[in-house]
C-alpha cells in the first residue's frame, strides 16, 4: 500500500492550486490523481480569454491559465498519476483507484483534498418531452468536440440555458459558422455573467429569450426543430404560446453539478442547497482530515475564486500535517437566509482565522438597490450597497479577524439581502 501525507484527487485548477499549496507549505510527500491523460482539467477546452484578471492582472485563455500552474507542478516535482480513476474512499482515508499501468492500487492518506469539479446536468434531469433523436447534446460537450475533437456538432443551433458555457458556445458556434437562433432561459433572469451577455450574445446580436423553455423535441434519426413556450411565475408552460423553431442542434446548458460520488462513499454530509461537501474556515470536510475546493464543493463563476479557495485548502491540509490547526467542536454557524441560497463555508473556528476570512454566497433571485447584511447572532455588524445582486455572480463578505473578537460568545452568523426585490 502506497503512503502519502497529501493526496489530491483531480487535476483541474483546483487541485493544481492545492498541491502547490501544500508544497509551499513545506510538505513534500504529496500525489495528484487525475483521470484524464493530461493535468488541467476543464480549463484545457475553454479556449477563450477572460481568465487570470484577478490571479494573474492579465487576461488569459483557459489552457494558458492551466499551463501556468501546471508548469509549476513540474517545477516543484510534485508527483502525478494521469488516467487514473479514484474508485472509493473510506474513512480511514485509504483510497482505491484504478488505471492500466498499477492495475488496482491503495493509497493511505494522512489528509485528502477533493477537487473533483463537476459535471453538466443532463437532459433527463430536466424532463423534456420527445424524441430522443441525435443533435442533443450538452453545452460543454459540444465545447469539448469543437474546441478539442475539431467537430461541429451541428449547423443551426438553439441553446436551453444562459449559463456561462451556453452563452460562451452560442458565440464559439457562430465564429465557427453556424447559426445560433436563440438562447431559451426558463428563469426571468440570466444564470450567466453579465460581461458573457454582452461579449457572447449582444455583440453577436443572438436573442436571449426570458420565461421560456423547450417544450417539445421534433426529430427522429436527426432533430429538425423545438418548440418553445413562455412560462408562468411558477415555471409552467403557458398554453397558446407555443413557437416552433427549425434546428439540427440543441445545446443544453441547464446547471452544473458538484463531482460529488467519492465524497459519499467517505460518508461526508452534502449541502442540500449545492450538492457539496458541508466545510469550516479551512475547507476541512466533518471528515477530520479531508478537505475540498473548486467545483465540487460549490460551483463558480470564475477560475480565480477557485484558485484562492483551494489555497486556502492546501495551507489548511499542510497545517493539519503539522498538528498546528485548533480543534474545535463549537464552531458558529453561518446561516443563509432572506434572499442567500447558502453560504461558504457553512461553520467558522475563529481561532483558526489567520487575518480574515471571505465568505462566499450566491443570491437566489434578481436584486435591485439592495443591501448585504452580515448579522452576529442578533446585532447587524456589516451592512453593504449593492446596486445590483444577480444568481449568476458568486458574491463575497470579507470578515476581519478583530470583529470575531466582539463578539466572543457569538453561535450564528447571518447573512441576508435587505432592500427592495425586482425579479
Amino acid at each position: 500500500m502506497m503512503e502519502v501525507d497529501v493526496l489530491v484527487i483531480g487535476g483541474g485548477p483546483a487541485g493544481l492550486a492545492a498541491a502547490l499549496s501544500v508544497k509551499e507549505e513545506g510538505i513534500n510527500n504529496i500525489l495528484i490523481i487525475e483521470r484524464e491523460d493530461k493535468l488541467g482539467g476543464i480549463l484545457n477546452q475553454c479556449i477563450h480569454n477572460g481568465f487570470g484578471l484577478h490571479i494573474f492582472k492579465e487576461e488569459l485563455t483557459g489552457p494558458e491559465y492551466a499551463q501556468r500552474f501546471i508548469d509549476r507542478i513540474e517545477e516543484n516535482k510534485i508527483p502525478y498519476k494521469l488516467n487514473t480513476m479514484v474508485i472509493n474512499i473510506n474513512k480511514e482515508k485509504i483510497v482505491t483507484a484504478v488505471n492500466s499501468v498499477d492495475g488496482v492500487l491503495e493509497i493511505k492518506a494522512k489528509s485528502i483534498i477533493l477537487a473533483m469539479g463537476c459535471r453538466e446536468r443532463p437532459r433527463g434531469a430536466i424532463n423534456i418531452p420527445g424524441s430522443r433523436c441525435a443533435g442533443i447534446y450538452s453545452a460543454g460537450t459540444a465545447q469539448k468536440f469543437v474546441n478539442i475533437k475539431g467537430y461541429m456538432p451541428g449547423k443551426e443551433v438553439v441553446i436551453l440555458g444562459s449559463g456561462d458555457i451556453g452563452l460562451i458556445m452560442a458565440r464559439r458556434m457562430t465564429l465557427e459558422g453556424a447559426k445560433v437562433k436563440c438562447v431559451i432561459e426558463l428563469m426571468p433572469y440570466s444564470t450567466g455573467l453579465k460581461r458573457n451577455i454582452v461579449q457572447c450574445l449582444d455583440d453577436f446580436n443572438i436573442p436571449l429569450k426570458f420565461s421560456h423553455t423547450v417544450v417539445n423535441i421534433k426529430g427522429k434519426e436527426r432533430l429538425q426543430g423545438v418548440t418553445i413556450a413562455k412560462v408562468d411565475e411558477n415555471r409552467k408552460p403557458i398554453i397558446g404560446t407555443e413557437e416552433f423553431i427549425p434546428c439540427d442542434t440543441l445545446l443544453l446548458s441547464v446547471g452544473l453539478i458538484p463531482e460529488n460520488e467519492l465524497t459519499k462513499c467517505a460518508g461526508i454530509k452534502l449541502s442540500k442547497v449545492t450538492s457539496g461537501p458541508e466545510v469550516n474556515e479551512s475547507m476541512e470536510t466533518e471528515a477530520d482530515g479531508i478537505f475540498a475546493c473548486g467545483n465540487v464543493l460549490h460551483v463558480h463563476d470564475l477560475v480565480d475564486y477557485v484558485t484562492m479557495e483551494s489555497i486556502k485548502a492546501g495551507k489548511s491540509a499542510a497545517e493539519y500535517i503539522k498538528g498546528s490547526r485548533i480543534k474545535n467542536k463549537k464552531a458558529i454557524v453561518v446561516n443563509a437566509q432572506c434572499g442567500v441560497r447558502y453560504t461558504v463555508p457553512q461553520y467558522i473556528n475563529p481561532e483558526n482565522v489567520k487575518d480574515n476570512i471571505d465568505i462566499r454566497f450566491r443570491v437566489s433571485n434578481l436584486y435591485r438597490d439592495s443591501y448585504i447584511c452580515v448579522y452576529f447572532d442578533e446585532r447587524l455588524e456589516i451592512k453593504i450597497k449593492k446596486r445590483i445582486l444577480t444568481p449568476g455572480e458568486m458574491e463575497t463578505v470579507t470578515i476581519r479577524k478583530d470583529v470575531f473578537s466582539k463578539y466572543p460568545q457569538c453561535k450564528n452568523i447571518t447573512i441576508k439581502v435587505e432592500g427592495d426585490l425586482n425579479g
